[in-house]
């Protein structure tokens, strides 16, 4: 498979997975922000069935090396098929600018599957959005999904520089009005009130410490609020970040499906995916999602450099271990999750679980 643009240099084939998803609509939601509106080819509805709070990796083409980066879509599996990301402009961000810039119907772009772990695991349960900026993009999802396709009680605290500046501004007006029960929106507003402080948000959001809280936005401003989870007594397995990095390597070209020959003793591997197992070998010096992806198994995966937790998956027999870990945390090891990309065997037998 090829996707290009005119003008980007040709390079090597895509994976057979990477999709193909054409803009059908650029909804320009502030000066600086556009809405991306892709639609899904009927062949493709399958494997972009996503959770809300997932993001696509999107290839932007370059005069030089394309650039992978990962986008939240704002848009819910509860409306249509169609999916939708929110491109903010970023000071000296390549790929959002072009994305700002160029993004128009007819074009056409690869992409990864939806992918993410940032995704509530009931609509049903009340919720806390804490966003800030374009931190609203993957609230946006999830809001509109526990609104439409469950019974949850959804507060959301939204920061902005300015009144300009807030995406989804009218939407969430019209949302207020549709489900006045349901949903309150809290707006803070640097130009009247300042920079938010750990104070001022355990002020706003005490009330609401046993709700299940999502987090999005700049990074500063989600080690404040993630203070404020904690001072107001959130249990920490209530509270979820989402945290992107810019991707340096090219998840889409082809994995080198070296053959297990070339790898001695390689370890036994049992893979369970929603009850249907799978036994492999797996050579030592390759990595898993290698291995899955090598036998034709659709693992999910976005950065494969250990960044992201696209492809975490748990350990459920046996021991790995991590080349890198950029992404998961203490508590997430201790449950036995491990980075696809990054895990090597240690164990002569190994099995895991795809949990989602």
């Amino acid at each position: 498979m090829h996707t290009s643009v005119p003008g980007e240099p040709a390079g090597a084939p895509l994976r057979p997975d990477v999709l193909e998803l054409t803009v059908v609509e650029v909804v320009q939601e502030t000066e600086e922000a556009v809405s991306i509106v892709f639609d899904v080819p009927e062949r493709s509805l399958d494997t972009c069935r996503y959770r809300p709070g997932q993001f696509l990796t999107l290839r932007v083409p370059s005069e030089h090396a394309p650039a992978a980066r990962c986008y939240s879509l704002s848009s819910s599996p509860h409306l249509d098929d169609r999916l939708v990301v929110t491109v903010k402009r970023t000071i000296g961000g390549y790929a959002s600018n072009w994305l700002c810039n160029n993004a128009r119907p007819g074009l056409t772009l690869a992409s990864l599957p939806p992918s993410g772990r940032f995704s509530p695991g009931s609509l049903d349960a009340d919720l806390l959005l804490i966003a800030a900026g374009s931190g609203i993009t993957p609230l946006m999802s999830i809001l509109t999904s526990a609104l439409l396709g469950g019974s949850a009680t959804v507060y959301l605290f939204f920061a902005n520089a300015d009144r300009g500046t807030v995406i989804f501004g009218s939407d969430l007006d019209d949302m207020m009005i549709e489900f006045p029960d349901r949903l309150f929106v809290d707006h803070w507003l640097e130009s009247e009130d300042g920079r938010p402080t750990v104070d001022a948000l355990v002020q706003r959001l005490g009330a609401y410490h046993r709700y299940d809280a999502f987090v999005c936005g700049p990074g500063p401003f989600m080690d404040v609020a993630t203070s404020a989870l904690e001072l107001i007594g959130t249990p920490p397995g209530r509270i979820h970040v989402e945290r992107f990095r810019s991707l340096s390597g090219d998840p889409f070209v082809d994995i080198d499906a070296r053959s297990d020959a070339e790898a001695t003793e390689p370890a036994g591997l049992e893979i369970d995916r929603g009850g249907e197992r799978t036994t492999l070998r797996w050579p030592r010096n390759r990595t898993l999602l290698d291995v899955l992806l090598g036998q034709g198994l659709n693992a999910p995966y976005s950065c494969r450099e250990g960044e992201c937790s696209a492809c975490a998956v748990r350990v459920v027999d046996g021991e790995v271990r991590m080349i890198r870990n950029q992404t998961l945390v203490d508590a997430d090891i201790r449950l036995g999750l491990t980075l696809a990309c990054q895990a090597l065997p240690v164990s002569d037998h190994v099995g895991i679980a795809f949990d989602q």
